[in-house]
């Protein structure tokens, strides 16, 4: 490789990219300048996923390292430039697997304990910080997709029927009725692909919870209400009644509305689609 002269490499992620171009030029990093032309990008469950692109160029002798910029006005990292004596620079690439991992049934199994995780400060710690990150711009990539304008709020929800907590992620804005769809049923797939691509980057469940502009807490609030009301029917009249077929996680609401009520039990009956919750008296 002479002096001056550039050869550019593509790989997942830039750091494999420029570990190739080293091996096939047979240099090593301080004989090179590293120009990042492509960071590649992991893309939404491999969709609009590209690689990384580098430029190697060989330096002149005893030049110095720098920061090149490229003519679009965009600056490019000299990797070098920014390495600490006698260590090796750590190039991060958002780069991730393509591959989908199997899907967690969230709402019946809680999963795994996550391992403890060095704390930041007080509130927190690097594993939510991690997460909120990573689901945060997980979930904006899908919005920039779809072309919805929209802010996300973050926040953590302690569950009182356990353990676990939950990373909120309430999606704000205007007209957004239609991500909710039908029986929520949108929401849900938007949550589960969340969920699931979280679940893929990390390698370890994680609990996050989709909301567009509080939905969520207002059908808990009228289910609970319908509930009673209806728990209270059942009390006066002497006879069972039923709601309408709803998802499992609006079915859970029920129960738990209704679990430690004196006079009435909950049952589930019906299947796939058809499963609803029967009141009855104790």
């Amino acid at each position: 490789m002479n002096e001056g002269q550039s050869y550019e490499y593509s790989a997942k992620t830039v750091e494999a990219a420029v570990n190739a171009g080293l091996r096939q030029l047979g240099v090593s990093r301080e004989e090179i300048e590293i120009e990042v032309i492509n960071e590649g990008s992991r893309g939404i469950l491999g969709i609009g996923a590209s690689d990384a692109l580098v430029r190697l160029t060989r330096r002149d002798s005893g030049q110095p390292s720098k920061t090149r910029a490229r003519d679009d006005g965009e600056e490019v990292i000299d990797v070098e430039a920014r390495t600490e004596p006698e260590e090796t620079a750590e190039i991060v690439s958002d780069d991730a697997p393509t591959e989908v991992s199997a899907a967690v049934d969230v709402e019946s199994d809680p999963g795994p304990a996550d391992e403890k995780q060095p704390e930041i400060d007080s509130e927190g710690s690097a594993d939510d910080a991690e997460l909120e990150d990573l689901a945060f711009d997980l979930l904006n990539q899908m919005l920039v997709h779809l072309g919805i304008k929209a802010e996300i709020e973050v926040s953590w929800q302690e569950n009182p029927e356990d353990s676990d907590r939950a990373l909120s992620l309430n999606v704000v804005g205007e007209d957004l009725g239609f991500l909710i769809g039908r029986n929520g049923e949108t929401l849900s797939s938007m949550q589960y692909l969340i969920r699931l691509m979280v679940n893929q980057e990390l390698h370890r469940w994680k609990n996050i919870v989709v909301d567009i502009d509080g939905y969520k807490q207002r059908r808990a609030e009228q289910l609970s209400q319908l509930a009673h009301r209806l728990a209270e029917q059942v009390v006066a009249s002497g006879r069972p009644a039923s709601l309408e077929p709803m998802p499992p996680n609006e079915r859970r609401l029920v129960h738990i509305a209704l679990r430690n009520h004196e006079h009435v039990y909950t049952a589930s009956t019906g299947e796939d689609t058809r499963r609803k919750v029967q009141i009855l008296l104790k």
